[in-house]
Order: structure tokens, then sequence, then C-alpha cells
């Protein structure tokens, strides 16, 4: 599965990419819930944020689907952050 995290916005509007392939990895099971989960509680279209808040672009495997700080659930959050740490 490939799982690709773009994030926007922000104070600076730094833009942010990140993609972890979870072919192979030991953990690839949680990776996949996770972003299974993700992308079930993601819109399809770019939510409003708040101002200098951070959004969010998930793609898994060819779908995207949007989130925007603040109301990112605990799962977007914690694949969003995996994503860009792990990620290449």
């Amino acid at each position: 599965m490939r799982i690709r995290v773009s994030r926007t916005g922000g104070f600076a509007g730094i833009e942010r990419h990140a993609e972890v392939d979870t072919s192979g990895l030991p953990d690839a099971r949680e990776w996949e819930d996770l972003a299974k989960q993700a992308l079930a509680d993601g819109g399809p279209a770019r939510p409003r944020g708040v101002p200098d808040g951070f959004s969010y672009e998930i793609t898994v495997d060819g779908r995207t689907v949007y989130a925007a700080d603040p109301r990112l659930t605990p799962e977007q959050r914690k694949l969003i952050s995996r994503v860009l740490k792990e990620g290449a």
C-alpha cells in the first residue's frame, strides 16, 4: 500500500510532502488499518480550516481525501504524523 501525505498552510505557508510504501514493513498491517480509517473519515473536497492552520491531502493507492486542523480524527492525526516523520 502506498500512503502519501501533503500538508499545506500554517503560519509560514510551507508545503511538506512524504510517502510510505508499506510493502515489506513489519508493521504494515498497522499502517494499512490507520490508512483505511483515515480515508473513511476524510472528505472528498478541501474543508475550510482555521487561519494559519494546516490542511492535508491523504492519498492511499490512488484514492485521495482531504482533512484540516483542528478537525482531524485521532487516526488521521496519527497517520499524518507517522508519514511525515518516517516517509520519504
